[in-house]
């Protein structure tokens, strides 16, 4: 559904799979300081809008998804996983509930494959799932892990510092907030300076919770069973994940970013594991104070000080998810940036 807001003078539409959404509206770093000073909109109507009532609404959800949600105040946000059996990640959903119904949005072109895994799970159980993504829109008025300044307007349901609201008040939602538009380059920077992982960006088919630093903030890991809740017990009261989230500070020489998926390998001078893979690009990104930065998973044996290539692109590393997490070693939390 291409947004209105592109039509903004100076959009330009970002790459698959936001192309329906502009990634600047022509002044990129003014944008991302705009929106880190709490003065901005981010259009994120790509993603996808999943509504479920009914009185049995949390304490069935509680028991499908990773998080603890059966006692979820009305109003407060939360994050929750699905997983397959073997705990690997298949849905990231941020969500509210608003004491009639949860709502949450999910990543583009994924809600109906989840609301058909819901609809199947739904049993007798009082429950009742749509997807509204053809009337509610997602927008962001603060930088990932920050918090809001803007308040929503009346028709509006605030999730943290996202805002869903009615898709025909899209075009003038700008004008209405008092904000001006920042384009998704402006979110995509500032949420890999909060280290926040994005669902099939920093994951692949094989991810799991720890290796992205997802447990504690989407899973609760003392609440019951639930689908791939023996994987995520087992790794973190017994082993380590393969893989670890790192923060990369990129070459600022190099005009290029790596894009998604391009492989990561040992620098130059680094020991010996030649030009094999040690990992992929998640997302890339120039930041107005920190020039070009990325999210990457690597193997967890490979080296916290080790220099590395990304996509060619000399990089080097700071730790998100540590080398020994799992084991109950639980992640700092004051290795999670946090924007203000």
């Amino acid at each position: 559904m291409r947004s209105p807001l592109l039509d903004t003078p100076g959009a330009v539409a970002a790459e698959a799979p936001d192309e329906t959404i502009a990634a600047h509206y022509g002044e990129p770093y003014a944008e991302q300081r705009a929106l880190a000073a709490g003065q901005a909109l981010v259009d994120r109507s790509d993603r996808e809008v999943v509504r479920i009532s009914g009185p049995d609404r949390l304490s069935w959800l509680n028991d499908l998804s990773s998080q603890k949600l059966d006692k979820l105040a009305p109003g407060v946000p939360a994050q929750t996983l699905l997983l397959d059996l073997q705990g690997r990640v298949e849905h990231h959903l941020t969500l509210v509930d608003d004491g009639e119904a949860v709502w949450a949005h999910v990543e583009p072109g994924t809600s109906a494959e989840l609301v058909a895994y819901l609809e199947k799970m739904r049993f007798m159980l009082r429950v009742e799932v749509a997807d509204v993504t053809a009337e509610y829109a997602v927008v962001s008025v603060a930088a990932p892990d920050a918090d809001p300044v803007a308040e929503p307007g009346e028709g509006m349901i605030a999730i943290g510092g996202d805002f869903l609201v009615p898709r025909e008040r899209l075009a003038n939602l700008p004008a209405e907030l008092g904000l001006r538009p920042a384009g998704l380059w402006a979110y995509e920077a500032l949420r890999i300076e909060a280290h926040v992982p994005r669902l099939g960006f920093e994951t692949d088919h094989k991810a799991i919770p720890h290796e992205v630093g997802w447990i504690d903030q989407a899973v609760h890991l003392s609440k019951g069973c639930y689908r791939g809740q023996e994987t995520v017990a087992r790794v973190h009261n017994l082993g380590h994940p393969p893989r670890r989230l790192v923060f990369l500070h990129l070459d600022g020489s190099v005009d290029a970013l790596p894009p998604h998926g391009a492989p990561v390998t040992l620098g130059v001078g680094a020991e010996a594991e030649g030009t094999a893979e040690v990992g992929f690009v998640g997302s890339s990104a120039r930041h107005h104070e920190l020039g070009p930065i990325a999210l990457a998973l690597v193997k967890r044996t490979v080296p916290v000080d080790a220099d590395l290539l990304a996509g060619g692109v000399a990089a080097t590393q700071e730790v998100i998810v540590p080398p020994d997490a799992g084991r109950n070693v639980k992640i700092d939390p004051a290795l999670r940036r946090r924007i203000r």
